[in-house]
């Protein structure tokens, strides 16, 4: 089993999991060291929990539940399996408030909602999406709670204080944007869980605290570029810790590279108006 830690926050840790097993190999009792919600990406296996025997495919989903045993059988497939895990400390359970029931699921099958999500995390993963890991992960759980217990999360309306906090913490965001920061800390800073503070601020704003952080860092870093300062500087400035990551993700938002927006911001007016004559 090849683990590797994709993300980890006080809420949530990501991991990805790739097994190589075959059926050749023998069953191993484990255990579940957290409540956590594992994204099926690639390959399949099977799920002894509790009883029942689940075989779990690319879109499925396998539920976890701290302290619970558990063991996986590869006895249909031989190319392994591929999971994008999402591991939740008990804060992080207790704010999600489903009963401990819901979390002895075992596993769901592939469903539209879920999988839509997963994928989702996994273009996360990759760099190719700018919503948080973190978040997808609250996102994946509160669905999964919702299908598993036959009850749809309520619809709450916007009150003129949560759009004043959320407001608050984007105007936050903005200014320490540059920092290491996370929705964790973010929803400290706003007095709340991040479950919670990831639903309010994401209805009334309408994006979540991650997009809003990295936009409010990519519109920093227009400023720079357009004022001469280099691509290296600039990304580190602006609080990307990788220039690969910060040239990607600024290409996706731009159109454009960083070293073309500085051109263009020089009065190359023919690099846009090029972009421009695709549409």
């Amino acid at each position: 089993m090849n683990t590797i830690i994709l993300s980890h926050s006080a809420s949530i840790t990501v991991i990805d999991y790739r097994c190589n097993a075959t059926p050749a190999d023998r069953p191993v009792a484990e255990l579940h060291r957290n409540h956590s919600v594992s994204y099926v990406r690639r390959g399949s296996f099977g799920l002894r929990y509790r009883g029942k025997q689940h075989e779990l495919v690319p879109g499925s989903v396998m539920i976890g539940c701290a302290g619970d045993e558990f063991c996986c059988t590869h006895e249909h497939h031989v190319c392994g399996d591929e999971c994008l895990s999402f591991q939740f400390t008990p804060q992080c359970v207790e704010s999600l408030g489903a009963r401990e029931s819901v979390w002895r699921a075992g596993a769901l099958p592939p469903l539209a909602g879920l999988g839509m999500l997963g994928e989702l995390g996994q273009a996360a993963a990759e760099g190719r999406s700018d919503v948080g890991l973190d978040e997808i992960g609250l996102l994946l759980a509160a669905r999964f709670i919702a299908l598993a217990s036959g009850k749809q999360p309520a619809t709450l309306p916007t009150t003129t204080q949560d759009r004043r906090r959320a407001v608050n913490a984007a105007m936050w965001i903005t200014a320490h944007a540059h920092e290491d920061i996370g929705l964790d800390r973010i929803a400290i800073e706003a007095g709340m869980s991040p479950f919670h503070f990831l639903r309010l601020f994401s209805r009334a704003l309408n994006v979540t605290p991650h997009q809003y952080l990295l936009r409010s860092r990519l519109r920093h870093a227009a400023r720079l570029l357009a004022d001469g300062r280099s691509v290296t500087d600039t990304a580190y400035d602006v609080g990307f810790n990788d220039l690969s990551n910060f040239v990607r993700t600024f290409h996706r938002a731009a159109g454009v590279s960083p070293k073309y927006f500085q051109r263009a911001a020089r009065g190359e007016r023919k690099i846009f108006q090029e972009k421009l004559d695709l549409i």
